[in-house]
């Protein structure tokens, strides 16, 4: 499809005309040598005396001004639209290492016992594939938080680098408020309209030097909310314990849910219950390449005046002459009568 990019200056076309008709060209009679017997001279040539006439070709110089303001409007060959999605909405994983996600309390795919990071995995891979238009984010905590994947639109990646993750990789403890701070760090840096963090724990604070409440606090200062989910059993005592109410003082206080999984199937249902809450949007920005064949235009204008110009070339040779030159026979003038005639050949 071809468009114009200044359409307006065509008014420039009838320009020359409106030129000539308000500045009419200034008549004037030069001087000239007057010829008594020149209708004579003609006659007795037979007419093949007559000078060659070097043509205007009025037609080239209004081609050549139409195409100038051809080139002026500016043709534009537009190609296919192309669309780009932006995100908006940037969405933090934060999943726990500690050393009590390696019991074997949750189910496979395949319904075999695995241990609580395995499935975790699972779960949390299939909800990555399915934030299309989202920038996703992850966080692995254990005695300290680390960055795992910076916000990426890239959702294989960060799968992938989810499933190289270990139990203990980032030590045996569990240090969530600290991995709450890490996330709130990465948000300062993000220009989302829409900030969520989700947390993943088996256990209890055992290793933060921020209390996990006090940095949902800051996370909910700073608009990013924050849902928790607790995975295993809360009766489970030791040293390592479940705390569940911190984990749901960590949602209330960041605006969001708390939830929890004691098996496979109630993990998969959190994550697609917060698949529903934390809906996708994203802004389509879509623009249509432009090409400018204007240049073709000049190229095609400058072509017809050099051939223009070898034409004019050509018939100034011929009219380098003059008619007595260029004729073929000789006049002689009768001495007694006065009369011109053509005596013969050159």
């Amino acid at each position: 499809m071809i468009d114009f990019a200044n359409p307006w200056l065509v008014l420039l076309l009838p320009l020359p005309w409106l030129w000539m008709w308000l500045m009419p060209a200034v008549r004037s009679t030069p001087p000239a040598v007057r010829l008594p017997f020149a209708d004579r001279l003609f006659r007795a040539d037979d007419g093949t005396a007559v000078a060659a006439k070097v043509h205007k070709f009025p037609w080239v110089q209004t081609v050549i001004w139409g195409l100038l303001v051809l080139a002026l409007i500016r043709p534009q060959w537009l190609k296919p639209p192309v669309s780009r999605e932006i995100p908006t909405r940037d969405l933090l994983l934060l999943i726990d290492l500690s050393g009590s996600m390696n019991q074997q309390d949750f189910t496979n795919q395949a319904g075999e016992k695995v241990d609580r990071l395995s499935a975790v995995k699972e779960v949390v891979g299939d909800f990555l594939l399915k934030r299309e238009g989202d920038r996703v984010g992850l966080i692995v905590f254990g005695n300290a938080p680390y960055l795992q994947v910076p916000f990426t639109t890239d959702l294989e990646l960060c799968r992938e680098l989810l499933d190289e993750t270990q139990v203990g990789m980032a030590g045996p403890r569990t240090a969530f408020g600290d991995a709450i701070g890490l996330g709130i760090l990465q948000f300062d840096q993000s220009d989302a309209p829409s900030k969520t963090l989700i947390a993943l724990t088996d256990g209890n604070d055992s290793a933060s030097q921020v209390p996990p409440v006090e940095a949902a606090r800051v996370a909910k200062d700073k608009s990013v909310r924050i849902h928790t989910i607790a995975i295993g059993d809360p009766e489970t005592a030791g040293e390592d314990p479940l705390d569940v109410t911190t984990l749901q003082d960590v949602a209330k206080t960041g605006g969001g849910q708390y939830f929890f999984a004691g098996d496979r199937g109630s993990l998969e249902k959190i994550y697609d219950e917060i698949d529903k809450i934390e809906t996708r949007k994203v802004d389509v920005v879509s623009h249509r390449p432009r090409l400018d064949l204007f240049p073709w235009v000049l190229v095609l204008c400058l072509l017809i005046q050099f051939v223009f110009w070898i034409l004019q070339l050509r018939q100034l040779k011929n009219v380098g002459r003059s008619p007595l030159e260029s004729a073929t026979r000789r006049l002689h003038v009768d001495p007694r009568t006065g009369e011109l005639r053509v005596e013969g050949e050159i």
